[in-house]
């Protein structure tokens, strides 16, 4: 699969600036912009990055430059959310996608392990629902409450959560302003900090689960996400990162929005 890649990515360099993927070198694996004449044997595709955060950048920083990406199907929903908040402009990226593991989806429990339109792997199964979820949804109420508390006792106010997002992306972040967050407190008053960022996450977050694993604590935060998103498709009939074309709906107006009855 990664030949079949860095043969993509070779022809994508004819028409674009530079490509965005992974590369090893001295050791360690870091995102890079690939160019016209570098050594495309130093690609890699683990481990998982989320580079349309790093794409983001280079649109910012250079409004002329086209890019290609070598993109999951989760880099691919990420994109989609990105670019309708002006984020990532669609019309200067070309998406090199490739098909997860079937192992990977099992253990992301990905339900589309696979971007829309693969140039190499076969998309696999969907991975299984997360057992964590179907667990939660059994407690009664006091103990879901009881579940939160204990595991947000936990955290650590790093920000590793927020800052390997590819959907955070406030200049300024509510989670650091005093009158919601108060500083030096570990751990952060309950519930506010988490559930701050939850309520950003609502309409955006595409299931990459970057958080749980950069997070030191091992909190299981997609629960918390899986949880989010289900309410969002039942309630709004939205699912993050499908379509391009589908408006955020809590970018919308009550009468506007297509809540389900």
């Amino acid at each position: 699969m990664i030949a079949a890649i860095r043969e993509a990515v070779a022809e994508r360099l004819g028409s674009c600036d530079g490509v965005v993927a992974l590369r090893r070198r001295n050791g360690g694996v870091a995102p890079h912009l690939f160019q016209k004449g570098d050594e495309l044997a130093e690609m890699e595709l683990s481990p998982r990055y989320p580079l349309m955060t790093v794409v983001s950048r280079l649109h910012k920083a250079f409004p002329a430059i086209r890019l290609g990406v070598v993109a999951r199907g989760c880099d691919e929903r990420a994109y989609v959310e990105m670019a309708k908040r002006n984020q990532i402009d669609p019309t200067r990226l070309e998406i090199i996608g490739f098909a997860c593991t079937a192992e990977e989806a099992q253990a992301c429990y990905c339900r589309e392990p696979s971007p829309k339109h693969p140039v190499a792997g076969t998309p696999p199964a969907p991975g299984p629902p997360n057992p964590l979820v179907a667990k939660y949804d059994s407690l009664p109420l006091e103990e879901r409450r009881s579940f939160w508390k204990k595991q947000f006792s936990k955290c650590i106010k790093c920000y590793g959560c927020r800052n390997i997002c590819p959907e955070c992306f406030c200049e300024a972040c509510a989670m650091e302003d005093m009158a919601w967050v108060e500083p030096g407190l570990l751990a952060p008053p309950f519930p506010t900090f988490h559930l701050i960022r939850a309520m950003h996450m609502a309409s955006r977050c595409v299931a990459c689960r970057e958080c749980e694993h950069t997070c030191p604590a091992y909190i299981p935060l997609t629960v918390l996400y899986d949880l989010m998103r289900r309410d969002i498709a039942d309630l709004l009939g939205y699912i993050p990162g499908a379509d391009i074309e589908a408006q955020q709906p809590l970018s919308l107006s009550l009468e506007q929005a297509p809540l389900k009855k």
